[in-house]
């Protein structure tokens, strides 16, 4: 089984900003700070785009955790979607989309997912892990937004 899930964000930021400051690794990191994740393999730094790969190091649960990502589809600036390629769940797939609003961007986030380990983690993907995820997305995505506006 799969969990899938959809977070919507509007802002005032310019659909190509958004969209460039979703593919910044260096924006990523800054975002993801209180697990500490790190860009250790790949494109560590800068822009990704179709066909790179980076390897992401953080600490999620008090476990340390790879998982390297694909950019495996792209057409700028309306939207990108990135594949997990190695790490720790049987799939991952982010959908990042972007669309013109009268007030700015509307940034839609589709995550579908599935956890290892069987019936075990099928338990913790309705238990936790998918409130978990739409949580780190949410973070970044308040990050995003904020760090563009200071600009």
């Amino acid at each position: 089984m799969a969990v899938t899930f959809e977070s919507t964000t509007r802002t005032t930021v310019g659909m190509t900003e958004l969209f460039d400051l979703s593919r910044s690794i260096d924006a990523h990191k800054d975002s993801m700070a209180r697990s500490r994740e790190e860009a250790v393999a790949g494109i560590t730094s800068g822009l990704i785009t179709l066909g790179q790969e980076v390897t992401w190091r953080a600490w999620h649960f008090g476990l340390p955790i790879h998982m390297t990502s694909r950019i495996t589809e792209m057409d700028a600036p309306r939207y990108f979607v990135d594949e997990q390629v190695r790490g720790p769940f049987r799939r991952f797939r982010h959908v990042h989309e972007f669309s013109e609003d009268p007030a700015g961007t509307i940034m839609v986030d589709r995550i579908d997912f599935a956890a290892p380990f069987g019936p075990l983690g099928r338990l913790a993907e309705k238990l936790f892990l998918a409130r978990y995820l739409r949580r780190l997305i949410e973070t970044r995505n308040r990050h995003l937004t904020a760090a563009a506006r200071a600009e």
